[in-house]
């Protein structure tokens, strides 16, 4: 795979990831958000298996030890920022929601660095910059100090987001059975949300059913092939661009809320995400306006 196609299914992840806010919420409104993160990730571990199965076959090499920690750090990672994410989403909108995830964006390079010891690109802060700006007027009009308890959670969810991102990228041997990799993280998360799920949070058959859809499409069109998607192109984009480009979620969340939640998508707003939109753009052909002419001969 070659970096346009990596990054273009960066893109369909965005795309998924965003409208995913707006089943979210909606599945918050008949099940606790920890009973939803449990189901919907167990609904895409058990879509997800016999494709993993399948990879294995294709791919029979034995994994070592050291694939399978990281493996377990980066569902661990999983679990914990979408427990914030989604109680947070019971106090916010999803077009907040949206804005508030894709600050891991800026948080990203500077973990990269962390692991690698290469500081970012002044490109990639740049475009970080205004793509964050374009957030913030996305997300609340520029009223920051309007933000809810849910918003903080969310907010709080962005260093998880970010390690994730770049553990991702960093340990390259488990991406290289990226299905396995998002069977395990899915896995993961369903099964150490569930006992807390069904302790304070059961959900009655009746909710259950209503919230069918929601989970439905949250477990296997967004955690089930999302994330597949995301460790397959993750092998090619560096993190810090990689998340630049899936910030697109928070243009993709307003416009989905405001099509579907009836949530208001002012001036600004439309500002902030064609701000988000150059910050991408700006990632994406930086490299080409900065490399230098071939010699005429």
């Amino acid at each position: 795979m070659n970096r346009g196609r990596a990054d273009a299914l960066l893109f369909l992840v965005a795309l998924l990831w965003g409208t995913t806010f707006v089943a979210q919420k909606t599945g918050n409104a008949y099940v606790g958000p920890i009973f939803f993160v449990a189901v919907r990730f167990l609904a895409a571990a058990v879509f997800l298996l016999p494709i993993a199965a399948w990879e294995a076959r294709r791919r029979p090499a034995a994994l070592a030890r050291a694939d399978l920690i990281a493996a377990g750090c980066i569902g661990a990672c999983l679990c914990a920022a979408c427990w914030l994410q989604q109680i947070g989403m019971e106090s916010t909108t999803a077009t907040n929601a949206g804005f508030l995830t894709a600050v891991y964006m800026v948080l990203v390079p500077f973990v990269a660095w962390a692991f690698s010891r290469r500081p970012p690109r002044l490109l990639v802060l740049l475009a970080g910059a205004v793509a964050l700006y374009g957030a913030w007027l996305l997300g609340g009009d520029g009223h920051g100090a309007q933000w809810s308890r849910g918003d903080l959670l969310i907010l709080a969810s962005d260093l998880i987001w970010a390690t994730h991102i770049t553990l991702i990228g960093h340990f390259r041997g488990i991406a290289g059975r990226p299905v396995l990799l998002s069977f395990l993280q899915c896995a993961l998360t369903g099964l150490v949300s569930l006992p807390p799920a069904l302790l304070w949070q059961p959900a009655t058959l009746a909710a259950l059913g209503a919230a069918l859809p929601a989970i439905v499409y949250a477990g296997i069109v967004s955690s089930g092939i999302a994330f597949t998607l995301q460790i397959m192109a993750q092998r090619h984009t560096p993190a810090a661009e990689a998340a630049l480009i899936m910030s697109l979620e928070s243009v993709f969340a307003a416009v989905a809320g405001a099509l579907l939640l009836q949530e208001t998508l002012s001036l600004q707003a439309t500002v902030g995400a064609f701000l988000i939109l150059t910050g991408v753009v700006l990632v994406e052909t930086g490299p080409l306006l900065t490399r230098p002419a071939p010699l005429r001969e």
